[in-house]
Parts: C-alpha cells; structure tokens; sequence
C-alpha cells in the first residue's frame, strides 16, 4: 500500500510541476483580463493614434468628476491601446501582454477603432465604434446582474 502511495504522489507532483512552470514561464505574456476576473469591469479601448476622438472622448469623461465617480462606482479599470501600445489605467502593458489583450477580446491593430466592455465574469458584453456613448455604457453595466446584486 505504501509504495503506491508514494507513486500517486510522486506521479501527481510530476504532473503539477509541468504546467505550473509553464504558467510561470508565459506570464509575460498572459492575458491581463484574467487577472481582473471577478474584480473588476475592464473596458479596452483600441485606436491607431493618441489624438483619436474615441480616446480623446473617454479621457475626458474620466477628467470630469461625475465620469470618474461613475467609472470608480461600477469597478472599472480602462484598458487602451493606441497605435499598438497597451496600457492599463495609464501604466504600460508589456507587448506580449498586449497581444494577449487584444487577442482576449477579438481585436488587432489594423482593425477599426473599437471599444470593449467586458464583464466581471471576463465576457465581452458590449463592442462599440467610435461613437460609443459611455452614459449608455453606464445604464448597460447597471443592468448587469452582478452589478443589481450589490
């Protein structure tokens, strides 16, 4: 009994020590939005350049207090992308992170200027152009059963 015993042990361990060290190895390029799980509402704004109305229009409405708050209120952290650089509320994002970003929510760099939402439960629940209107992201996020639970 005792040796299959350490056997189902030693076998486990082996097991285990595989994709732990590889989940160690690629955390570099993880995807960032699995991290937010359950913690928070990531919204990923992609653009070709800073100046892009898009980007421009969301940054202002953070700048406003009402924005803020709102943005604060509903657990949200902003996600953006713009001419390929990623960056979480502000602070850079590694290029493989930022690839594993993009390829999270179905978006590249070539593509159309886009914004996600995406859930608490890491789904996308809303794909937007550049004429999103955040006060209906807003009402959208309010009406999310996670969000009526509180």
């Amino acid at each position: 009994m005792r040796f299959w015993h350490r056997w189902f042990r030693f076998a486990m361990a082996g097991c285990l020590a595989v994709p732990l060290g590889a989940a160690a190895a690629g955390a570099e390029g993880a995807d960032p939005l699995i991290a937010e799980r359950w913690k928070t509402r990531p919204i990923v704004v992609v653009v070709p350049r800073a100046d892009h109305p898009l980007l421009r229009r969301v940054e202002a409405t953070l700048a406003e207090t009402a924005g803020r708050e709102a943005f604060r209120e509903r657990e949200m952290v902003l996600y953006t992308v713009v001419a390929g650089e990623g960056r979480r509320n502000g602070r850079p994002l590694a290029a493989p992170r930022t690839a594993a970003l993009l390829r999270a929510v179905g978006l590249d760099t070539s593509g159309a200027p886009a914004f996600v939402l995406v859930g608490k439960d890491g789904g996308v629940k809303m794909r937007e152009g550049p004429d999103v209107d955040l006060q209906s992201v807003f009402e959208e996020i309010d009406r999310m059963p996670m969000r009526r639970k509180r």
